[in-house]
């Protein structure tokens, strides 16, 4: 069985694209649709806790999928370290991981090797959007015209923390997933 990994960061951007993208390689390499199950998430990359991408993981855990697509390896993880773990034990289990964009397929030694280097370039690239994001704050700082978060306003929301709870995430996890405290995830919860 096929599994088909989609990421995006946030609830507000659009799947679509990386969906059609894969959809069209799987009608060149005449995959019937009866093999493949689709796991979409919209969440951030820096955590491994998204509750489509544990679902994924479970699945690989128990021997279902015998092959992972997705619209590129960054989709998979935007951590360096969990990346390449992540590839190693894949393809340790005999995993075939196909990047659609990147037109990857790795398997074996060589794969791992590509799939290092190119989860150090994803990491890098965060890293220099947070360095780009922090300059252009500090600037606007200085014009008067950023003044942080709003009072009262919430890093994540109560919907998303009941959502991932409902899946089976525990306290800490949700809070991991969504940047936000475990206490702030009982609150979410209880809802005040």
């Amino acid at each position: 069985m096929i599994a088909v990994y989609i990421r995006v960061s946030t609830d507000e951007q659009n799947p679509e694209s990386q969906r059609a993208e894969i959809q069209a390689w799987l009608e060149r390499n005449h995959i019937p649709e009866s093999e493949v199950r689709w796991f979409v998430d919209k969440w951030t990359g820096k955590t491994a806790m998204r509750p489509e991408f544990q679902q994924l993981l479970k699945g690989i855990s128990r021997g279902v999928f015998d092959t992972v697509i997705c619209w590129k390896l960054d989709r998979l993880s935007r951590n360096f370290l969990d990346g390449i773990r992540l590839i190693g034990d894949w393809t340790e289990r005999g995993i075939r991981i196909v990047s659609v964009t990147q037109a990857i397929d790795l398997n074996g030694m060589t794969g791992r090797l590509v799939a290092a280097v190119l989860f150090a370039v994803a990491e890098m690239e965060l890293a220099h959007l947070k360095e780009r994001q922090a300059a252009g704050i500090k600037v606007a700082q200085s014009h008067g015209k950023y003044k942080g978060r709003k009072p009262g306003s919430k890093k994540g929301s109560p919907q998303r923390a009941r959502e991932l709870h409902s899946k089976g995430l525990t306290h800490e996890e949700i809070a991991q997933a969504m940047g936000i405290t475990r206490r702030t995830v009982i609150r979410y919860l209880q809802g005040a």
